[in-house]
C-alpha cells in the first residue's frame, strides 16, 4: 500500500509501499481497504487482506502500526486481529474511530454485513459489549461494504457502499443513529456515478481539514473505461444542509480548489 500526503489537497506526493506484505508474514494476497489512527505516538493501519472466503483460511483484518504516517507499517499482532467470520460478514473493509467518550471502535464487513466491535486500549484485541457479545450487527439497509462512522453534532452519521463495485451503480449511502450501535434511520445515497464525468463512484472515506472544510475521498471509474478492477481516487467537496442532513455530492473532473495548512 501506497501513502499520499498533500498540504493544499491539490499537490500531492507518494511515498510507496508504506505497508508492504513482507512485514506481514501471514499476509500474501488482496491488501485492501485501509484505515489509519493515531494513538500515543503511533500511527497504526487496519486492513484487510487474503479475501478469505471462509474460516478455514488464514486472513482477515490484520493491524500494523508505524512511528510515522508513511511507515514502514509492520505487523503488529503476528495474525489478523479479525480472522473468522462473525454473523456472515466477511471480515474486511475496517473502519477505527474513536467516540466522544474516547472509546475506540471497529466497523467492519462484506457480504451484505456489518459488524461493529470495541477495541481494547491497545488494539491487540476487544472490549465484549455489556451483553457479553464482542461483535454487533449493525448492517443498514442496502448495505453491501465499505463502512464508516463520521461523528459530527453529537451525531453519528453511519455510511457504506452498496450496489455493485464493478458496474456504474456503485454509490455511497448513509444514516443518522444516536449511538455507535444505532438505531439508524437511513437517509439515502449521497455519492454515485454521473454519466458525463465518471461511473462506480463509491467506497468512500470523509476528512475535514484545518480550516473546517468536509471533503469525500472515493474511487470512481472513467468514463469509457472497461477493466472492472481499474479505478481512480478522488476527491471533492462533501457539504451539510442547516439540519445536518449531507447533501448529495457533486462528482467533479477538477477535484477541490488548495485548502492549504497554514
Amino acid at each position: 500500500m501506497d501513502v499520499f500526503s498533500s498540504k493544499d489537497l491539490v499537490t500531492w506526493q507518494k511515498h510507496p509501499h508504506a505497508l508492504d506484505i513482507r512485514n506481514v508474514p501471514w499476509a500474501r494476497r488482496a491488501l485492501w481497504a485501509p484505515s489509519v489512527v493515531e494513538k500515543d505516538g503511533w500511527y497504526y493501519i487496519f486492513f484487510g487482506a487474503n479475501d478469505i472466503q471462509n474460516d478455514r483460511e488464514i486472513g482477515g483484518i490484520g493491524v500494523a502500526r508505524a512511528r510515522h504516517p508513511d511507515g514502514p507499517f509492520v505487523d503488529y499482532l503476528g495474525k489478523p486481529l479479525i480472522g473468522q467470520f462473525h454473523n456472515g460478514a466477511q471480515p474486511i473493509d475496517p473502519y477505527v474511530f474513536k467516540d466522544y467518550d474516547g472509546t475506540y471502535y471497529i466497523t467492519y464487513g462484506g457480504w451484505r454485513h456489518c459488524n461493529i466491535a470495541k477495541l481494547n486500549a491497545d488494539f491487540t484485541g476487544f472490549v465484549p459489549f455489556a451483553d457479553g457479545s464482542t461483535f454487533k450487527e449493525i448492517t443498514p439497509h442496502g448495505y453491501v461494504e465499505g463502512s464508516f462512522m463520521l461523528l459530527k453534532d453529537g451525531k453519528y452519521y453511519f455510511m457504506w457502499s452498496e450496489g455493485g463495485w464493478t458496474g456504474p451503480n456503485y454509490a455511497v449511502a448513509y444514516a443518522i443513529g444516536a449511538s455507535p450501535l444505532g438505531p439508524f434511520e437511513r437517509i439515502g445515497k449521497i455519492l454515485q456515478q454521473d454519466s458525463t464525468v465518471a461511473t462506480g463512484a463509491g467506497h468512500h472515506s470523509v476528512l475535514q481539514s484545518p480550516s473546517g472544510n468536509w471533503y469525500i475521498v472515493y474511487h470512481r471509474r472513467p468514463l469509457g473505461e472497461t477493466d472492472r478492477n481499474h479505478r481512480v481516487v478522488s476527491i471533492d467537496a462533501l457539504r451539510f444542509d442547516p439540519h445536518g442532513f449531507i447533501l448529495p455530492v457533486k462528482i467533479t473532473r477538477e477535484g477541490v480548489p488548495a485548502d492549504p495548512i497554514k
